[in-house]
């Protein structure tokens, strides 16, 4: 029996990441921690393969228990999900199945993240219209207006000739939480489907996908679900939703993949009509250490946990005078602050230097929490951006007297 749900306090979580013993882990919107679990199930997985037998029925064990436990932290069905390899192949599987004919305009926003913005760009060749509407997750801490200004331009961007709206859950650089349920409720009031990238919020942040009204959902097990690269899920409200069948198929995606038979091409009324081949096995494995590690706590609590650790280092980088991108409004921020720095690598490889794990993009820092981290994290990230300000301030001030 696994641990009850709502027992686990976060020191106890912690220790199951020995990374952090000795590492200030703050790059979880990039990747997860290593942790114990997902070694165990890594070796189980191992232990499986011994010869004496062929391990895939326990293989296919693995998998439904992936199916089943994505499912139930997003409050769906198993036959609602999709196995699939990542977020950008689980986007193109739901954009496939749709036409382009009366309805032409796949509608998302400057702040989508660029691999399924890039999907739906794809789509101009079966006549798909793309328009990306305005807007921005680059808020200063002071501004409260970013939700506001998104979900107006959502809104009056959406009308009868849309085929698709597409939200982030969270944005990928600024962490900023965009009205989805709001956005999808128009989508669905002129007929349009919605499509929600959840990758960046799901695992610290509660998602029930009646509640969000999305048609569409993609999510993956590498950053805030805990596991590996290589596996990600596709929610679909309702497969009759899909006007065309997938031309990307294969195998798994059949009524009885067993049947082997090379000239029939069946597809199951459920999600899974929408995979391919076989599953990523060891990320599978993976996927199912993290998914129990999660359900081992109410997710009200991570929430709370992550954001009093975001609050914290939003108001201590304030006060010190740093340039971040968040709001004050802490329903609308998401797990990770984005510090904006003349040189977002550089900096990142400083940190690493001293053991600070963080994740770089364009040109902000991300610092990402998870249950795991905890109040000293915050401490010794701010202790040594001091100290790098003060030693690149001091190299400059040489530079310019050498000059």
């Amino acid at each position: 029996m696994g641990t009850p749900v709502g027992t686990r306090s976060t020191t106890v979580f912690r220790a199951e990441f020995p990374v952090l013993e000795h590492t200030t882990y703050l790059a979880t919107c990039s990747l997860g921690a290593r942790s114990l679990p997902m070694e165990r199930a890594l070796v189980a997985m191992l232990d499986e393969m011994t010869g004496q037998t062929v391990p895939w029925d326990r293989f296919e064990a693995q998998i439904a228990l992936a199916r089943a436990g994505f499912a139930r932290l997003i409050g769906a069905g198993p036959e609602q999900v999709a196995l699939v390899p990542n977020a950008t192949i689980g986007a193109y599987q739901a954009v496939s199945g749709l036409e382009f004919s009366a309805r032409r305009r796949i509608v998302t926003s400057d702040v989508e993240f660029p691999s399924v913005a890039h999907v739906w760009l794809g789509q101009r060749g079966r006549g798909a219209v793309v328009d990306f509407v305005s807007a921005s997750d680059r808020t200063p801490v002071e501004n409260d207006n970013d939700a506001v200004g998104t979900a107006e331009s959502y809104l009056a961007a959406i009308d009868e000739r849309a085929v698709l709206i597409s939200v982030p859950l969270v944005t990928y650089r600024h962490a900023v939480r965009p009205p989805v349920a709001e956005i999808t409720a128009a989508a669905r009031a002129v007929g349009a489907l919605s499509f929600v990238d959840a990758y960046q919020g799901l695992g610290v942040s509660t998602v029930d996908v009646t509640e969000l009204g999305c048609d569409f959902l993609v999510s993956g097990t590498s950053k805030y679900l805990l596991g590996l690269p290589g596996l990600a899920f596709l929610y679909v409200r309702d497969i009759d939703i899909m006007a065309r069948a997938p031309s990307l198929t294969g195998w798994f995606g059949r009524v009885d993949p067993y049947t082997f038979d090379p000239r029939e091409l069946d597809f199951p009324q459920e999600a899974r009509r929408l995979e391919t081949g076989t599953a990523p096995v060891p990320a599978v494995y993976a996927a199912n250490a993290g998914l129990r590690l999660l359900a081992s706590i109410r997710t009200a609590e991570i929430v709370r946990h992550v954001g009093d650790l975001v609050d914290q280092t939003v108001r201590r980088l304030t006060e010190y005078g740093h340039r971040i991108v968040a709001t004050s409004d802490r329903p609308r921020r998401g797990a990770h602050v984005a510090l904006r720095v003349a040189d977002a690598a550089r900096l990142a490889s400083w940190l690493s230097q001293h053991r600070v794990t963080v994740s770089p993009r364009g040109d902000v820092v991300r610092l990402a929490f998870h249950y795991y981290n905890n109040i000293d994290d915050v401490d010794r990230l701010c202790h040594y951006l001091q100290r790098y300000r003060a030693e690149t301030r001091g190299q400059a001030h040489h530079e310019n007297s050498r000059t």
